[in-house]
């Protein structure tokens, strides 16, 4: 494990070691906390009001790629909705897992606790059971589903479930500016009287910071969705940006899907880089975005006064389980704003990466994109003259950030896909710092980030 400590006992002693480290708030009483945020929702009824007994509920929850602490969330949503007599099979709980792999029942556990897993119907989105929304005449019938990309009655599909169960059609809902024919959505979405979210607002590549509708929008959406969305158009645009809210089209999309596929009602939390909440809220999705933003910039975001030659960073569960996710250190890194390393620099990242590059489509094609390129800078115009497909936009982040910084990746699993992927793999820090200076010569300024995925670097004076 790599420690301030044991770095300056391993660095050269005339070599400048800086730690750079979030500052946050005391860690709260989340139970305690989350009954008063539902108590007072912001720009928002409680959810007592918002349902009646006759009403079919989506619970929207992240899954184990997100640090949420939703073991605690979604019982107190729970609770709420027994409150106003909403019966238990009118209560769906979907994991919201993009493209990533479907959840285990182990994970499902271990993110909502075993009463909850053995007492409702929980279930993993699958990007395949998705529906176009269509737009309403004016005065005509409600927005429903299209039915298209529905499973054609697999035993236990999603597609098989939400047609063997009629829901109350929702009321007619705007499509926003963005709406494409293609641009499809979990149908349990559509077919809920009121979905409910939960998420975690922290730092985010794309959407500046996550929380807020992303759950739902990102976690829930098809496959087009999910292309449209991390392709080129959106990630080359200069307001998708690591703290970027204000101009960011990625974000607006969010929002403005949100609203259009009918979320009413987030928690989210902010947490320190233990994993610890440091604060909760809940009421109105875009309410409660910006009220958490507030509170995690002020933990998050860093000054930085100067350019170094190294920076070395470990990734923390659960974004070490695959190097898809792990490589977030990297691009967080090396595509901010303004990046503390120098051009040539070299950055050391340990990850364990149990599942190789990972197991969902998304991280397959994240793999071979990068695995198969003989030239990082023609994938890259590859990819801006052809777009690319949901999962490879990791790969088109990363190979920008790999043409200009070197990537050593300490303690993988999985030291042949990391080799595979245009970096180098070593056993320990100290082989990494020995490729370093191979790289760079002995290194003078070194930044050490303990939590890379939880620190917005902000540079001042250079």
């Amino acid at each position: 494990m790599i420690t301030q400590y044991g770095l300056r006992s391993t660095l050269p002693p005339d070599c400048s070691l800086t730690t750079l480290e979030p500052h946050f708030a005391a860690p709260i009483d989340l139970e305690r906390e989350v009954g008063a945020a539902l108590a007072a929702p912001l720009q928002s009824g409680r959810l007592t009001e918002l349902v009646s007994p006759h009403a079919r509920v989506c619970i929207v929850f992240t899954d184990a790629t997100r640090a949420c602490p939703d073991q605690i969330l979604v019982p107190a949503i729970l609770r709420e909705l027994a409150a106003a007599g909403v019966p238990d099979d009118h209560i769906t709980l979907l994991c919201a897992t993009g493209l990533h792999r479907a959840s285990t029942r182990e994970e499902k556990i271990a993110k909502l606790g075993q009463a909850v897993v053995d007492r409702y119907r929980v279930i993993d989105h699958d990007a395949s059971c998705c529906v176009t929304p269509h737009l309403p005449a004016p005065g005509g019938p409600p927005l429903r589903s299209s039915g298209h990309g529905l499973g054609a009655g697999v035993p236990g599909s999603q597609a098989e479930e939400s047609q063997a169960r009629p829901a109350t059609p929702p009321a007619a809902r705007e499509i926003p500016r963005f709406a494409r024919n293609d641009t499809t959505f979990n149908s349990l979405l559509l077919n809920s009287d009121l979905i409910i979210a939960t998420g975690v607002v922290e730092p985010h590549q794309y959407a500046g910071y996550s929380g807020g509708g992303k759950t739902v929008v990102i976690g829930c959406g098809g496959e087009s969705t999910i292309e449209y969305t991390h392709g080129p158009q959106f990630l080359d645009h200069p307001g998708v940006r690591l703290g970027r809210i204000d101009g960011n089209p990625f974000q607006q999309f969010v929002r403005e899907a949100a609203a259009a596929i009918g979320l009413k009602f987030v928690v989210n939390v902010v947490l320190n880089g233990e994993g610890e909440a440091i604060a909760v809220r809940a009421g109105h999705p875009i309410a409660v975005h910006d009220a958490l933003i507030k509170i995690a910039r002020s933990g998050h975001e860093v000054p930085v006064d100067r350019l170094y030659d190294l920076i070395i960073t470990k990734v923390d569960p659960p974004k070490d389980v695959n190097l898809y996710q792990a490589s977030r250190a990297a691009t967080y890194i090396g595509l901010s704003a303004a990046p503390p390393l120098r051009e040539g620099g070299v950055l050391i990242i340990q990850a364990r990466c149990p599942e190789g590059a990972g197991q969902g489509v998304g991280e397959r094609r994240f793999y071979e994109a990068l695995a198969s390129a003989t030239d990082l800078q023609q994938l890259l115009d590859d990819f801006r003259r052809n777009g690319c497909h949901a999962g490879e936009q990791r790969a088109f982040m990363l190979a920008q950030v790999l043409l200009k910084y070197h990537i050593i990746i300490v303690g993988s699993e999985c030291p042949k896909v990391v080799t595979a992927c245009k970096m180098m793999a070593v056993d320990s820090i100290e082989a990494g710092l020995g490729r370093a200076r191979e790289i760079i010569g002995r290194p003078t300024r070194v930044l050490y980030l303990p939590h890379p995925l939880h620190t917005v670097p902000i540079a001042i004076n250079h």
